[in-house]
């Protein structure tokens, strides 16, 4: 959480046969990481827009709320969430349990 939202990580997978968030995964740091999969290929923020909009869709978030600060030349991304640090992360729990992630 930081004052202005809710910081995510990220890891996409451009040109998948689906769009979908695929769960959760620890990573090399042992830190909790998205896995997302998108089927738009990645050249010109194609496959970033199709993350947003994904990400929009799922959690029922504007598009303008959702911000890549890290990683946009990157399968490894980190988001931010902005709005309510304790609102988002109350959202995303409920996500998580709702999907069994």
């Amino acid at each position: 959480m930081v004052e202005n939202g809710l910081v995510l990580s990220v890891r996409l997978t451009p040109k998948a046969k689906k769009t979908a968030l695929n769960g959760v995964m620890i990573d090399e740091e042992d830190k909790p990481v998205l896995k997302a999969s998108v089927t738009t290929v990645p050249e010109k923020g194609k496959a970033n827009a199709a993350l947003i909009k994904l990400l929009s869709k799922e959690w029922k978030l504007a598009k303008s709320e959702i911000e890549i600060t890290y990683g946009e030349l990157n399968r490894h991304k980190t988001l931010l969430l902005k709005g309510d640090p304790n609102a988002l992360q109350q959202r995303l729990m409920e996500w998580m349990k709702q999907h069994n992630v």
